[in-house]
């Protein structure tokens, strides 16, 4: 048995399931030469005019462009770049409506050509010198997409990497009244070939087949001369039958292959190019002249002049059918596409894009309207014609319940939307209709569960992220954690140790000079309240003894001057007197100034003391041994008191009785006098101890608040495990050792008063005598 491709060669052909058999009505313009259209008034270039995204806008309102100079940018590989048709001046990019059977607007470019058709700069290829990546970025830069009707970037299908068995050529065109393919290989076969030639370079596929129906003698001829040269090219003759055109019907009419559901024909090494096609791709690598216009059929009965014509992209519908003698109807509609596969037009302003093939105008009676739709009555016509091997009627059920998942199970994505079973129903259904928007809903539905799987994929990369730096700090912590666990024990021996004391040393210094800083602020509280309350009894001691003074010198004067003019004896004991005076008042001054400067020694020793019960407080034997202390010294101070006071006394005695023998001894002259000048010294003496008795006071009663104080202070800071008794005691002693050492300053004072007045009176005497 002959091999698949042994077949081939020898000229097999194969059928598909079911297809449909309509008036072709060809032959009005199937034998017309193609004519060029005059230059519109507006060009209307779509932004986005294939199957993918719209490229990145290059000009703006305003600028010239010249013909085939690039509006956009192929920025991306399902991007193809539009061109200028012309030479113009962009007036407008905005909103227009789009052809589509939504009719949905669209971004465009409108242009205002200015007649003079001048050209860019242009650069060809030699496609026998030039690398692969070359020709298939010539291919996308010149904006070529398929031109049979979907608009798949050509340099895509061009560029597999993949092993490719054959490259089919179709130029079938089944669909009734389209002939641009037909006139197109009439006249530029040569140029087609060579078109066919690149893609054989970038595909290199064992065998091209040209697939052409057989209602086509004249292209037939045309391609088979111009292919007479070539190797494995293989022109066939399909019979007419509709959708003999359709990809996967051509392919299993020429290979026997079918495609599987879901899948594409590069998978079973087939690669398939419309003939429109490769005659862009010839032009643009040879000339260098990108995909700007196409040929169009325009035909139908309300037309004068039905053709085939070369329309620049962007040509207004309107101007096109003007253009072809268009005389409009009542209920005229207008079709973009073939009957079978078309879509009616809204609006005549819609331009002409890369994928329009015919535009049909036709009469009423020519293609009447469809009639009102009936119930389904179940006679399987529409499943004996549908190509793709579908059921229809459960499509059409599915679709108007939107069970979109019954739909996929039936494989809806497989229709191909030709018509055949809209064509054949006898309810006037117009299944291919419902089919679409079935599909469409399908597609958005597919567009939002892809956004909600980006999104969760968004969310999950970013929970993932954080969780990764959450790791990345927990690390880095552990790490540092060692290492500074490390670095302790290492240095364990002989910092912990020191650092341990340190701490301690610093606590107890912080504790110490708390302490002190509050004791040293009560003791200097206390001085200074002392040093105010030493200063008022000063000045009120100061004033009264002023005025004691005062008086008794006026007295004394009085009975000095009486004494002084009688006798001058009297004015020597006088001037003795105030000697004797002057020195008691240098003495009270130095006994006020001791007595202020007693209390800070005391306050001193009392915080010595204070130190030193402080530092014993933690054993209470120290404690006892430092009563013990208190109490000798104490009684050793007294005893040393009571001996002055004894020796003071002695000494007075003796005084007294010298001053006596002296007095005894000197001869008297005059009683009167010696009684007034006893008087007097009597009077100075009895001033004096009331004065000193009053500053041994005072210095007393400030040593015992100093002695108070101390004790306090000792009392306060000495812990609360200690005796009361032993603190009662102490204070007891205190204030015994204040009494006592008052009893001694007193009889101090007295003595010296005492020895002191014997002098002067002995002095008095003396220079009397």
């Amino acid at each position: 048995m002959p091999s698949l491709f042994q077949q081939i060669q020898a000229g097999a052909l194969w059928d598909f399931h079911g297809g449909v058999h309509p008036p072709t009505r060809k032959a009005v313009t199937s034998e017309k030469p193609i004519i060029s259209m005059s230059l519109p008034e507006r060009l209307y270039i779509p932004l986005r005019q294939h199957i993918g995204v719209a490229g990145q806008l290059l000009v703006g309102v305003g600028e010239r462009v010249l013909k085939g100079q690039a509006l956009t940018a192929a920025d991306n590989s399902m991007t193809v770049p539009v061109h200028a048709p012309t030479s113009g001046m962009i007036i407008a990019i905005t909103d227009h409506t789009s052809p589509h059977p939504s009719a949905l607007p669209e971004s465009v470019i409108v242009i205002e050509p200015d007649g003079l058709e001048e050209w860019r700069e242009r650069e060809p290829l030699n496609f026998a010198t030039a690398d692969t990546q070359t020709l298939l970025e010539r291919i996308q830069d010149s904006g070529i997409a398929g031109m049979g009707g979907a608009g798949f970037p050509t340099h895509i299908k061009a560029g597999l990497h993949q092993p490719v068995d054959y490259l089919i050529i179709n130029a079938v065109e089944c669909e009734p009244y389209i002939t641009a393919d037909d006139a197109l290989m009439q006249e530029a076969p040569t140029t087609i070939v060579k078109g066919i030639d690149i893609l054989c370079k970038l595909l290199n596929p064992k065998a091209v087949l040209i697939g052409i129906e057989a209602d086509k003698p004249i292209a037939a001829a045309g391609m088979r001369a111009a292919c007479s040269q070539r190797e494995h090219y293989y022109v066939r003759e399909v019979p007419v039958k509709y959708p003999s055109g359709g990809e996967k019907q051509l392919i299993q009419l020429l290979t026997n292959k079918e495609v599987p559901a879901g899948r594409r024909p590069a998978d079973i090494g087939i690669v398939m190019q419309n003939i429109g096609t490769a005659f862009a791709i010839a032009q643009a690598v040879l000339d260098d002249h990108p995909l700007i216009s196409r040929i169009v059929t325009v035909t139908g009965e309300t037309l004068q002049r039905p053709q085939n014509v070369q329309a620049l992209i962007g040509t207004p519908v309107a101007a096109l059918l003007d253009f072809c003698g268009y005389q409009a109807e009542l209920e005229q509609k207008v079709i973009m596409g073939g009957p079978m596969m078309g879509f009616t037009l809204p609006d005549l302003a819609v331009p002409v894009v890369k994928t329009t093939n015919c535009i049909l105008a036709p009469s009423l009676t020519e293609l009447p309207n469809a009639g009102p739709e009936l119930d389904c009555i179940r006679c399987s016509a529409c499943a004996d014609a549908c190509p793709a091997t579908l059921l229809p009627q459960q499509l059409l059920w599915y679709s108007k319940a939107k069970d979109h998942d019954k739909l996929k199970e039936y494989n809806l994505a497989d229709c191909i939307e030709c018509g055949a079973c809209a064509y054949v129903c006898p309810s006037e259904i117009p299944l291919v209709q419902y089919y679409r928007i079935a599909k469409a809903d399908i597609r958005e539905q597919q567009r939002e569960a892809l956004k909600a799987e980006q999104a969760k994929a968004r969310f999950e990369a970013r929970n993932a992220r954080l969780e990764a730096e959450k790791q990345a700090r927990l690390a880095k912590n552990q790490q540092l954690a060692a290492a500074r666990q490390q670095s302790q024990q290492q240095n364990a021996g002989s910092n912990t140790v020191a650092a341990a004391l340190e701490r301690i040393k610093a606590k107890q210094q912080n504790a110490t000079e708390t302490a002190q800083r509050s004791h040293a602020d009560i003791v200097a509280e206390r001085e200074v309240k002392k040093q105010q309350a030493r200063a008022y009894q000063a000045q009120q001691a100061a004033a009264a003894h002023t005025d004691a003074e005062s008086g008794a010198q006026s007295q004394s004067a009085s009975q000095n001057l009486d004494a002084t003019a009688t006798d001058p004896r009297q004015a020597a004991v006088a001037a003795a007197i105030a000697r004797a005076k002057a020195r008691q008042q240098q003495h009270t001054t130095e006994t006020a100034q001791s007595s202020a400067s007693a209390p800070v020694v005391t306050d001193s020793q009392a915080t010595q003391n204070h130190a030193d019960k402080a530092s014993s407080q933690d054993d209470p034997r120290k404690a006892a041994v430092a009563a013990a202390l208190a109490r000798a010294k104490a009684r050793k101070q007294q005893q040393g008191a009571e001996a002055e006071q004894n020796s003071a006394l002695e000494n007075n005695d003796e005084a007294a009785a010298s001053s006596e023998a002296a007095s005894e001894n000197t001869p008297s002259e005059d009683d009167p006098r010696k009684a007034a000048v006893a008087a007097a010294l009597a009077r100075a003496k009895a001033r004096k101890q009331q004065q000193g008795a009053e500053a041994e006071q005072n210095s007393a009663l400030e040593n015992n608040d100093a002695t108070a104080a101390c004790s306090e202070a000792a009392s306060e800071n000495t812990p609360s495990q200690d005796d009361p008794r032993k603190a009662a005691v102490a204070a007891a002693l205190a204030r015994a050792k204040a009494r006592k050492q008052q009893a001694a300053a007193d009889t101090r004072f007295a003595s010296e008063h005492d020895e002191n007045a014997q002098a002067e009176l002995a002095k008095t005497k003396g220079d009397s005598a």
